[in-house]
């Protein structure tokens, strides 16, 4: 029996190693730092990091590129990697902005870097599904710990009311979901992945049962995934969730699940139902229509930032859905390069977000950083520079990345898209650049005594190493762009 895993061993060694550094934490915050909570809960932040890191390097040298493990449940290969490194990140950038904020909020849980490595691992599980099975498994790993971690702070009403929320409507995708594979496996007596790609090959236009059946499956199974990735018509818990949780699990939810949910959307309708094509190709048009359009006019109406942030996510998602709805491997190529920069950008914004107010973390406003650009040029500069990008100003990341999208949609002929997605793009502008506005354009008297912002000193060292580093990445795309074409083709290539 062994020897049966022995090579499926060696594939999955950087999730045993997550898994194996994780007990150990675990076992040390139980066993041997009663009653030095606060020290705790610094060193095991570092030593999280220092697991991320040494899984990573796991990850990227594997000798295996392509393979298939567990009874054909869990698949390896390029794209997976690229997603899983992603996710790496996602979790180390999280870790870094947690330093600052757990000592200002009291924070002493040890349960926190717990359960974000807990959460890390199931995300990359998620990544490698080939099973309906597997995969259920994983979303369902994955949303345990977010719902504890939502919920984190259990004096804030509005933490909890957070927990709870993203707790029913996580169990309602849930169903959807198993109602939705049970159709495909009562059908096809299969729940890989792989099986119903050749199951489906060549499935003749006059078997309307077969046809009708699948495509009821795939409704709910759509229904399911865009309530995780929060696309509108399906968004209505992402702001409340957004505004409740803990602002470094909010940037948490906002990065590292989208990147797990995304790779599941292509690998399950990509591949296991392609064949599909024009049936959830509607669907997927639909809700990025949707998105783009709730998260543009949503966004417009908040006056608080973390629910800002939280429409432009559904915006986001919206330009995404567009890679998935053409189809093609240029739409694949456009989401993983839009994903690289979403993530630089949310990072970036949330590190932004944190710098505002060392005090409290109260619902932050809008006000909040007006007069940021006199009181702390460096911080709005990077700031401003961070928010073009989101709006898409040419030539920074952000346009470069809708661009692709744009011309892979055209090349697809959906021409609709293309244009609403321009024209949705350019509303968004108005909230973006009002921040600038914001920042820069009010006069000093407005705003006397009511803003706490830090000084450029007082910002910690991991949060200007990560301002600095995702300052510089939107600038990089725009100065040479090769790296992230290349490493973005190269992850579509592996998975066609």
């Amino acid at each position: 029996m062994f020897y049966l895993f022995d090579s499926d061993f060696l594939g999955l060694l950087p999730e045993i190693f997550l898994l194996t550094s994780l007990c150990i934490l675990l076992g040390y915050g139980v066993w041997y730092e009663k009653g030095r909570e606060s020290q705790m809960t610094s060193h095991q932040l570092w030593v999280g990091g220092l697991c991320l890191l040494f899984t990573f390097i796991l990850l990227c040298e594997n000798p295996f590129f392509h393979m298939i493990v567990c009874f054909n449940t869990l698949i390896i290969d390029g794209m997976g990697s690229f997603l899983k490194s992603f996710i790496l990140f996602s979790t180390l950038g999280v870790f870094a902005l947690s330093f600052s904020y757990l000592r200002q909020e009291k924070i002493k849980a040890f349960e926190f870097v717990i359960l974000l490595l807990l959460a890390t691992l199931s995300l990359m599980l998620m990544v490698s599904s080939y099973d309906f099975i597997s995969l259920y498994l994983a979303i369902e790993f994955q949303s345990l710990g977010l719902y504890v971690l939502a919920a984190l702070k259990r004096e804030n009403e509005y933490s909890t009311e957070a927990g709870l929320k993203y707790f029913v409507l996580g169990a309602f995708s849930s169903g959807f979901y198993l109602f939705g594979a049970s159709l495909i496996y009562g059908l096809t007596g299969t729940t890989n992945f792989e099986d119903l790609s050749i199951l489906f090959t060549g499935l003749g236009p006059t078997d309307l049962f077969t046809q009708g059946s699948v495509v009821v499956g795939l409704l709910f199974l759509s229904v399911a995934f865009l309530f995780k990735i929060s696309a509108a018509p399906f968004h209505m818990w992402s702001p409340d969730v957004y505004e409740g949780a803990p602002t470094v699990i909010t940037a948490f939810f906002s990065m590292a699940p989208k990147l797990a949910l995304f790779g599941v959307l292509i690998r399950v309708f990509y591949l296991g139902f392609f064949d599909f094509l024009f049936s959830w190709q509607q669907i997927f048009f639909i809700c990025s229509l949707a998105s783009m359009i709730f998260g543009a006019f949503g966004a417009l109406a908040q006056v608080k930032i973390k629910r800002l942030l939280a429409f432009s996510s559904i915006g986001h998602v919206g330009y995404l859905l567009i890679g998935l709805a053409t189809g093609s491997l240029e739409g694949l190529q456009g989401i993983f390069l839009y994903l690289i920069v979403y993530f630089l950008m949310t990072l970036n914004a949330f590190s932004v977000v944190l710098s505002l107010r060392p005090d409290q973390d109260k619902s932050r406003y809008l006000y909040e950083i007006k007069n940021l650009g006199i009181q702390n040029p460096l911080l709005a500069l990077t700031f401003s520079v961070n928010l073009f990008s989101m709006a898409g100003i040419p030539p920074l990341a952000g346009f470069l990345s809708k661009f692709y999208l744009f011309f892979a949609a055209l090349n697809a002929s959906l021409y609709s898209l293309a244009i609403l997605g321009v024209l949705s793009s350019v509303l968004s502008c108005f909230y973006y650049i009002s921040l600038i506005k914001l920042m820069y354009f009010h006069k000093a008297e407005e705003t006397a005594g009511t803003v706490a912002i830090h000084t450029p000193g007082d910002i910690d060292a991991q949060k200007a190493i990560l301002l600095g580093i995702t300052f510089f990445g939107v600038l990089f795309l725009f100065v040479y762009p090769s790296p992230f074409f290349l490493l973005s083709h190269a992850a579509a290539l592996s998975f066609s």
